[in-house]
């Protein structure tokens, strides 16, 4: 299934993409894409849903992230080995973990704010697994038993912030709206291979990321046994799993997203995102 939420933001409805590509209205079924509604047998249940006797979905109605609900908001940094390359850095021996705040958390096709005093606006593209089901020392075999689904992210990061206000990540990765996610929340069953999706991302127009899940130094189930090892996981929440090269910072010379670009993002399977990058409102 591919799962959305669609609608004004803060006031989404849950929805799901038929065979024809339209948007069915699920609040008759579920009350939101969070919580409960994310376990196996919630997710088995909406599978036997005849979709047709749903309503649609407005035609241009705005998409939202395709869950809600999250506490925890983890990335993985340096986690494909030619992005570790081209920024110059070791392969890590264990997963690099940090946080992005939830209230980074944005639509795929939302606008990208740019944060007072940034210098420095760069571009991820990554895929991202949502949480099903409460999860502590997971082993990673039974990752099917807690994974809801997957989804695209734009990692979006402030350079400056992250290496030069103290080293500390989390203040370079969680401005408001340095999280899209979607379009899509897609279940593990309608991807073949997750660890060998196509990935790319575009700026105005130019490809400036191009690579595959394959080169994923830590596997999605690798991933989700760590994280637990460190912290309890519930329904809903989001880890964005690391990018592929061709980031600004890394290029020379560096590159960065100034008001009025536009990122476009691609994944196998996941969709598409596109976001205006806009100056910093309240």
């Amino acid at each position: 299934m591919k799962l959305v939420r669609f609608g004004a933001q803060g006031a989404e409805t849950p929805g799901v993409v038929d065979s024809n590509g339209e948007i069915r209205n699920l609040f008759s079924v579920i009350p939101d894409l969070s919580g409960e509604y994310l376990s196996p047998a919630s997710l088995a249940k909406l599978r036997n849903i005849d979709l047709t006797t749903l309503p649609k979905a407005p035609a241009d109605a705005r998409l939202g992230p395709p869950v809600a609900g999250t506490h925890n908001f983890i990335a993985i940094g340096l986690n494909y080995a030619d992005h570790a390359k081209e920024t110059g850095q070791e392969i890590p021996t264990e997963p690099i973990l940090f946080n992005k705040a939830t209230t980074s958390i944005c639509g795929p096709n939302d606008d990208v704010m740019i944060p007072r005093e940034s210098r420095h606006l760069d571009w991820e593209v990554e895929i991202a697994f949502v949480i099903g089901a409460r999860a502590r020392y997971v082993e990673a075999k039974d990752w099917a038993q807690y994974i809801a689904g997957y989804c695209i992210c734009n990692d979006v990061s402030e350079r400056r912030f992250q290496s030069k206000r103290g080293g500390q990540w989390v203040k370079g990765k969680s401005a408001e709206t340095f999280g899209p996610i979607g379009p899509w929340l897609v279940t593990p069953d309608e991807i073949a291979d997750v660890d060998n999706l196509a990935m790319s991302l575009d700026v105005n127009g130019v490809r400036k990321q191009t690579g595959s899940t394959a080169t994923m130094i830590f596997k999605i189930p690798e991933l989700l046994a760590y994280v637990t090892e460190f912290m309890v996981l519930e329904p809903g929440d989001i880890i964005t799993t690391g990018t592929p090269p061709g980031v600004g910072t890394a290029r020379n010379p560096k590159e960065f997203l100034k008001a009025g670009d536009v990122v476009e993002l691609k994944i196998d399977g996941l969709g598409s995102q596109r976001q205006t990058v806009v100056e910093f409102k309240l």
